[in-house]
């Protein structure tokens, strides 16, 4: 059986689209983008995570010289928030990343898998849908409402 999957986004071409909340979220990626620890990849990632109560958290990657040591931005900001704020709504999350050299060249940079599986794993704790932007760092945004978006055959605890 084939089913058609339709992916609902926006593509935003300049920064200027963006809502104020949504420019600040996006510079305080960038300013822990500048943070990340990728000596080993050059591949810099910020993050920015907006609460339901207005607070604004970020995250960065760190790597290590043992691969599967590291964390992903996303990973780092929303694990420390789930440690620390349990209770809150996750509302938007802001991802910045490319090579430490960015080049007019790169295009956004989408959640990898194992971001993408911890995002669901959020929304299905909260029920309800967290807004993700991904970006580089030239004022191009991807809009999508919910991780599903990019994850449309998602594994949660309904199958367990």
């Amino acid at each position: 059986m084939k089913k058609d999957i339709n992916i609902n986004y926006e593509h935003f071409k300049d920064r200027n689209e963006l809502s104020e909340i949504e420019n600040r979220l996006f510079e305080q990626a960038i300013q822990a983008r500048e943070n990340a620890y990728a000596p080993y990849s050059n591949f810099f990632v910020g993050c920015a995570v907006l609460l339901e109560n207005g607070e604004i958290y970020s995250g960065n990657n760190q790597e290590n010289a043992a691969f599967p040591s590291g964390l992903c931005a996303e990973r780092t900001a929303l694990f420390w928030i789930g440690a620390n704020f349990p209770d809150q709504i996750v509302k938007k999350i802001f991802i910045v990343g490319g090579p430490k050299e960015f080049s007019e060249k790169n295009p956004p940079i989408p959640p990898c898998g194992a971001c993408r599986q911890s995002i669901i794993e959020y929304e299905t704790k909260q029920n309800e849908n967290i807004e993700l932007y991904f970006s580089n760092l030239n004022d191009e945004v991807i809009k999508v409402g919910s991780i599903k978006d990019l994850l449309p055959f998602y594994f949660d605890g309904t199958f367990l």
